[in-house]
């Protein structure tokens, strides 16, 4: 059986020591480890994969015994577990089909239960992928507590807003702190409000890009998994950035969504550290 751990616990000594240990007396082998120590908050974060002749059971017991001491925070899966994750969108439709492509090219290690909006202009882009298509409404309490029903019906491991362009009640994102990303039009901090690449325009920028962000109760200012960006000129039109936009967001958000899928990402006071694979 090939298994991922991750731990994140204060650090102290003998940590890697420790872990080495635990997986030799769950009869592991080590194939990958990443570490890393916060300097600012003394916490350190590790994530392990190991193959084991045991159960999943077996290990889990044998693992969590042997690190107990450190009282970490500590989660031991398969790697071949795919996380469950409920996309929720409007109008816009390209983070939304870069996700469905790549899941089903199986590049995308996810499962999509359903997909829900707050408007019913993409459900025949969602239907003919085998994906149910949920209509929220327009009433924001209704659907946050229709959201919450499904993550908890379905057992969803995390929430994507693939251009989902409604404000989070803070009620709701505490509800679901740490499970919920996001993609930003711009490379973060940007331009807020309507039409940003069209107050990017207006300011002669040379560059434009993408964030995606870990959604807390104040607006677009959660820890960032994930930017990237992309060189303009004088000559570029409104609608040329718009074009360019779009491209840099699908790309980013697919690559969070990837990084949290494989349990690469970790919070870490107000911002992440991400293994790369």
């Amino acid at each position: 059986m090939d298994l991922i751990v991750t731990l994140q616990c204060k650090d102290q000594p003998g940590i890697v020591h420790s872990m080495t240990s635990a997986v030799l007396a769950a009869d592991g082998n080590i194939i990958e480890n990443q570490q890393f120590t916060d300097s600012d908050t003394n916490v350190f974060v590790m994530r392990t994969r190991f193959e084991t002749t045991q159960s999943l059971e077996e290990a889990r017991s044998v693992i969590s015994a042997g690190l107990a001491h450190l009282e970490p925070d500590l989660h031991i899966r398969p790697t071949d577990a795919k996380k469950r994750a409920l996309v929720l969108v409007t109008k816009e439709s390209h983070c939304l089909r870069d996700l469905m492509y790549l899941q089903e090219l199986g590049e995308l290690p996810i499962e999509i239960p359903a997909v829900m909006s707050n408007h019913e202009d993409l459900r025949p882009l969602v239907e003919p992928h085998g994906l149910p298509f949920i209509y929220l409404g327009s009433d924001k309490k209704a659907a946050e507590a229709a959201v919450l029903k499904v993550v908890e019906t379905e057992q969803i491991d995390f929430v994507v807003l693939a251009r989902y362009m409604q404000i989070l009640s803070s009620e709701f994102c505490s509800e679901l702190d740490g499970k919920i990303i996001n993609i930003h039009h711009s490379f973060l901090p940007g331009f807020k409000g309507s039409k940003p690449y069209h107050q990017a325009h207006a300011r002669g920028v040379k560059i434009i890009g993408a964030t995606a962000h870990f959604v807390t109760p104040d607006l677009d200012e959660g820890p960032i998994i994930e930017q990237d960006v992309a060189h303009v000129t004088h000559s570029a039109r409104p609608e040329d950035l718009v074009s360019l936009g779009r491209d840099i967001e699908r790309r980013v958000l697919s690559r969070a969504v990837k990084l949290y899928a494989e349990d690469r990402i970790f919070i870490v006071g107000d911002r992440t550290v991400v293994f790369s694979a």
